[in-house]
């Protein structure tokens, strides 16, 4: 196989869409981790991202290292409807759904631990239910950052709404900090080797608040 069709067969994200909600009480809480990763990449990346009423969300683009451009979007319709504002985008743009990276909270997942993968159902994420159908599709990449289930197993239903809705404790915080570098480092790698090599990084590490600076 010649280099330029293995490079055809890559998924390489155009787009990194952030998934929370737009209210200030909802801010830094477990459910708009998406959005606090969007935030982490625009400081990085030196993109910054303000409303655009035409996409429904915050949007911003640039160039990151190495010279790819890159598209941020954090939708401000609400967590259920936030596949009006990714159709937008991508209508706007003319790009393929599997051009869109969705990063977003998962309570199946611990504290530490980020899964990233090619396709997949919404698992009962109603903002993945929103993209999912306006997409027309659930063949794009996702990235899910873990936020732990409450201690107690036989949560009921209003404790689980408290849990994702609140916000992390200051170690958590410590922990999600470390945690949403390491995410920069898995989309930098998924922009720039493709989602499938990126997948071998993020989903083989646990970050713990042990780990410093050297998330490698």
């Amino acid at each position: 196989m010649t280099e330029t069709a293995t490079k055809k067969t890559l998924v390489i994200p155009q787009v990194i869409v952030g998934l929370g909600n737009p209210e200030p009480k909802y801010d830094r809480t477990r459910h708009n981790i998406g959005f606090a990763a969007v935030d982490a990449l625009s400081r990085t990346w030196k993109i910054p991202v303000s409303e655009n009423r035409k996409f429904q969300g915050e949007y911003g683009e640039g160039i990151i290292p190495k010279g790819e451009k890159v598209r941020l979007l954090k939708p401000l319709t609400y967590m259920n409807l936030s596949g009006q504002s990714i159709q937008s985008v991508i209508n706007w743009y003319k790009l393929a759904p599997e051009s869109v990276l969705i990063i977003y909270d998962d309570m199946d997942l611990p504290l530490g631990k980020t899964r990233l993968r090619l396709s997949g159902s919404a698992g009962g994420h109603n903002g993945m239910k929103s993209a999912i159908a306006h997409l027309n599709t659930n063949n794009f990449p996702r990235l899910r950052i873990g936020i732990g289930r409450p201690k107690n197993d036989k949560v009921e239903d209003i404790e689980t709404i408290s849990h994702v809705l609140g916000k992390f404790n200051p170690s958590e915080t410590q922990l999600m900090n470390d945690v949403l570098d390491f995410v920069v480092e898995c989309v930098e790698m998924s922009i720039k080797q493709g989602v499938e090599k990126a997948m071998n990084k993020c989903n083989s590490k646990t970050i713990t608040v042990a780990d410093q600076t050297n998330l490698d």
